[in-house]
């Protein structure tokens, strides 16, 4: 017989654990199933070690460049991979614990370690180390996130190859990395090992990085790193993979091959729903795999909710931790909160980052409105000029007639930071003006942005 709850959430992401801790305080007995870490993507293999890699990445960059600020150290720098690991664990540990822990401690909420798959809308059972559970509620939350995608590349099954999760546990360099994908996680994986002193080889299938953002954005982040010494190779699709004899692997490329120590798939990410039981459930699937949800994150099944990468309203642990907030405020607090009204907002943590919130200059353009654009070269901000860090600019696109911000792009040092005074003035919903005439704080590269919007002319 199944044990009976108020509410069961599935997965501890970045929207499971808050949610479950807020359902649990609300009075509502709640269960919350993980069958791996704590934590989910975003502090195991995602955001928080790959940010750790990047912090050490960036001391080695700065190490070596050193000199350019009168700094002599001496010696030439080299990375120690197994201690830059170490230190990654350290950090993933005590937060995965502290997750674990905040659930374990929470009032009215009950942990249960194993794999759980839909019997029936409302019935959920667990796989572990014991004996099958069986529960069921009436609130039921999906927060299963997503996994890497494998390419389907001939001989793929024969080789060695690295995803997001097994490159953060390489215990010594690549001598030679190959990345297969041209956006965000090759990008920041690419830089991120060339600083390591890899060397490091990007294949991209079509002909230009970051297909989501502007040209001149992705030739401005591809020049970045180029100069770097990464190397890139646009319009190739690898045909199949070999290993070598030596260890490595041989990838057969148009007319020519490739052979490297590592390959890196980095071609997106898939759902983690195919073995959840839907079916049995009556949950409805789209053909990549998402739950297709409403503005709330219902699904098409009364009493049942998707949070998180796993409906495909965006793949980001900011957006994850909004679909807890918004479920959260509806269920419990009486609002009517919509993901629908939630301005798209992300950054890309290559050094320097790339940050951007609303609608690219591309979509801008596709509108067909009437609009105003501004651009600045970080040259001109003085924070960058003191760091010695100008590469990149801003771009700002406003409504010629509502004065309201459409997008904006920095690529740029703090950008991941300055992008901010946009997306709170466009949550706000306020003019572009209430921006431009701000004061702030000097010297910041935020306090650009009003200078920058004081040159807003028409969209040609």
């Amino acid at each position: 017989m199944a044990e009976r709850f108020d509410a069961i959430v599935i997965g501890s992401g970045q929207s499971g654990p808050p949610l479950a801790v807020r359902l649990g305080k609300s009075g509502r007995k709640t269960a919350i199933i993980e069958r791996a870490a704590f934590g989910g993507t975003c502090v195991n293999v995602g955001c928080t070690p790959t940010k750790a890699y990047v912090a050490c990445a960036r001391a080695a960059h700065v190490a070596r460049h050193a000199a350019d600020y009168g700094v002599h150290a001496g010696g030439a720098v080299s990375v120690d991979l197994a201690f830059v690991k170490a230190r990654k664990d350290r950090i993933i540990g005590a937060s995965r614990e502290g997750v674990e822990r905040w659930l374990r401690t929470a009032p009215n909420v009950s942990v249960f370690q194993g794999h759980a798959r839909f019997s029936g809308p409302h019935v959920v059972q667990i796989a572990g180390a014991g004996a099958p559970l069986e529960l069921e509620a009436p609130e039921i939350f999906i927060n299963t996130g997503t996994r890497a995608l494998v390419p389907a590349i001939a001989g793929i099954d024969r080789i060695q190859y690295e995803t997001n999760s097994t490159i953060l546990e390489l215990q010594s360099l690549p001598p030679h990395l190959a990345i297969i994908g041209g956006s965000y996680i090759a990008l920041e994986f690419a830089q991120i090992f060339r600083r390591f002193g890899s060397r490091v080889t990007v294949l991209v299938r079509g002909e230009r990085l970051l297909s989501r953002e502007d040209d001149d954005v992705a030739r401005a982040v591809q020049d970045v790193l180029a100069n770097e010494g990464i190397e890139f190779r646009f319009g190739t699709e690898p045909r199949s993979v070999e290993p070598l004899a030596g260890g490595g692997v041989r990838i057969a490329l148009d007319g020519e091959s490739l052979d490297v120590s590592h390959l890196l798939c980095a071609t997106g990410r898939i759902p983690n729903t195919d073995d959840l039981g839907l079916d049995a459930a009556g949950i409805t699937r789209d053909k990549h795999g998402h739950i297709p949800v409403d503005g709330q994150l219902r699904t098409n099944v009364e009493g049942v909710w998707a949070l998180g990468d796993v409906n495909g309203r965006g793949a980001f642990t900011h957006t994850s931790y909004d679909d807890f907030q918004i479920v959260a405020a509806n269920l419990l607090d009486g609002a009517s909160r919509s993901a629908d009204t939630r301005i798209p907002a992300w950054a890309v943590f290559v050094d320097p980052p790339l940050a951007r919130v609303g609608m690219s200059e591309r979509e801008v353009r596709a509108s067909g409105r009437p609009a105003l654009i501004a651009t600045m070269p970080m040259t001109r901000v003085g924070r960058a000029r003191e760091r010695g860090e100008t590469d990149g600019f801003m771009k700002a696109l406003v409504d010629a007639q509502t004065k309201r911000i459409l997008g904006a792009s920095i690529f740029g040092i703090e950008g991941d930071e300055a992008i901010h005074t946009f997306i709170d003035t466009m949550t706000a919903g306020a003019p572009y003006t209430t921006l431009q005439f701000a004061m702030h704080v000097h010297p910041t590269v935020s306090e650009l942005v009003p200078t920058l919007l004081d040159g807003l002319t028409p969209l040609q």
